[in-house]
């Protein structure tokens, strides 16, 4: 056997382990990646979360510009205990419930985002 069929030799079965190497890690990790966990639906990642969330922050906002008397009353409690701060919105809804039954509106989809990805609920 001459040193270039050699060569050819070696040259083939260099190629051939070098496919079969490469068939093992595309194989392997194929079967790798289908034993790792799903990813988190959807409506629970934190992209959903920052949409739902701009979604109230932005409600809220008009919300308040249409309604100047509301937006008072919340720009007043800037800097008070949270304690105080509590026991003056109690008031303010009991004394408007238009006022709640609409901020709970806008606030719902919040609310539903929580309960659906198992959150804790906000005040």
């Amino acid at each position: 056997m001459t040193s270039s069929m050699r060569s050819q030799r070696r040259a083939v079965k260099v190629a051939i382990g070098t496919g079969a190497l490469a068939g093992a890690m595309l194989f392997g990790s194929a079967a790798v990646a289908g034993a790792e966990p799903p990813p988190v639906p959807p409506p629970c990642t934190a992209a959903e979360l920052a949409r739902v969330m701009s979604g109230v922050t932005f409600e809220t906002s008009n919300y308040l510009i249409a309604h100047p008397d509301v937006n008072d009353f919340f720009t007043s409690l800037k800097g008070q205990p949270k304690d105080q701060i509590k026991a003056q919105v109690d008031n303010y809804f009991n004394a408007n419930p238009t006022v709640r039954d609409d901020l709970q509106r806008i606030r719902q989809p919040s609310a539903d985002f929580r309960q659906r990805c198992g959150l804790p609920a906000t005040p």
